[in-house]
């Protein structure tokens, strides 16, 4: 394995649990921690609510599907997500109202302010609180794990073409399209990420882009990696962007474009 590309790998494992974000045809995937983090600032607003561990997985890990385009590595396959979520209720609000209001909240957020398929929610009370405090500013009891995948669902990448012609050309392509995304309503502070160095575009990096072409088939696969912020929905801001990319990646292409979002940060909504 090339070194930037066992770079590329490692930095992809270290993002922890990829999810698929929006449907089959999207091509688009989010971190866990970065959804947690939305789905948990949308719990901010229920009274005595606190919000602990949270994770998701796939509902059915047999039942989801091929991905459209080569997925990023160690990527769930789409389908149907499972949110977990461990909480502390007041013990003054019926438990069922306090868990039927959370599952709202984590549902409409999931939806509205992400574009996750949410299949289900699972919730656990950890403790009933007598005397709640007031909310004030990122809880400390609300975790996130890195977790590595879902055993036996292994991530379905395709990026084991080799880049022939396209290497060379990937630098000055990849920059044009990192300013390009980089320029689409609600991508926001860019993370420095494996694939061409990009530069940076004022005070912000551009997003992190990987161009792989390959001869046999004819074909270029791209795959772009950028944080949003919180005032846009995620997944209309990486559809924005997968498709600007898609046009103007096919200009010097040896075959059919396809492209790949990953969503690797959502910047907080500033109050």
């Amino acid at each position: 394995m090339a070194p930037e590309r066992q770079t590329a790998t490692m930095r992809q494992v270290g993002l922890g649990r990829l999810l698929p974000l929006g449907r089959l045809e999207h091509g688009t995937w989010i971190t866990e921690s970065a959804a947690c983090g939305v789905l948990s600032r949308a719990t901010n607003g229920l009274s005595g609510i606190r919000v602990g561990t949270m994770r998701i997985r796939l509902v059915d890990p047999q039942a989801a599907s091929e991905p459209s385009v080569p997925a990023p590595f160690t990527a769930l396959p789409p389908g149907l997500l499972r949110i977990e979520a461990e909480f502390s209720a007041p013990a003054s609000q019926p438990l069922p109202d306090s868990a039927e209001g959370l599952r709202e909240a984590l549902f409409t957020a999931a939806s509205e302010r992400l574009g996750l398929e949410a299949g289900a929610i699972d919730l656990h009370v950890t403790n009933l609180l007598e005397n709640p405090t007031p909310k004030a500013g990122p809880r400390p009891d609300t975790t996130f794990p890195p977790p590595m995948p879902e055993p036996g669902t292994p991530g379905r990448s395709h990026q084991g073409h080799a880049c022939i012609a396209g290497q060379q050309a990937s630098t000055s392509t990849g920059h044009r399209l990192a300013a390009l995304a980089a320029a689409v309503p609600g991508v926001s502070l860019m993370p420095g990420l494996a694939g061409t160095p990009m530069p940076r575009i004022g005070q912000t990096s551009a997003p992190s882009v990987r161009i792989t072409d390959s001869n046999d088939p004819p074909g270029r696969h791209v795959q772009i990696e950028l944080a949003t912020d919180e005032t846009h929905r995620a997944l209309d801001v990486a559809l924005s962007v997968r498709t600007a990319v898609a046009t103007a990646a096919t200009a010097d292409a040896p075959g059919p474009v396809t492209v790949a979002i990953l969503v690797t940060a959502i910047e907080p909504a500033k109050e």
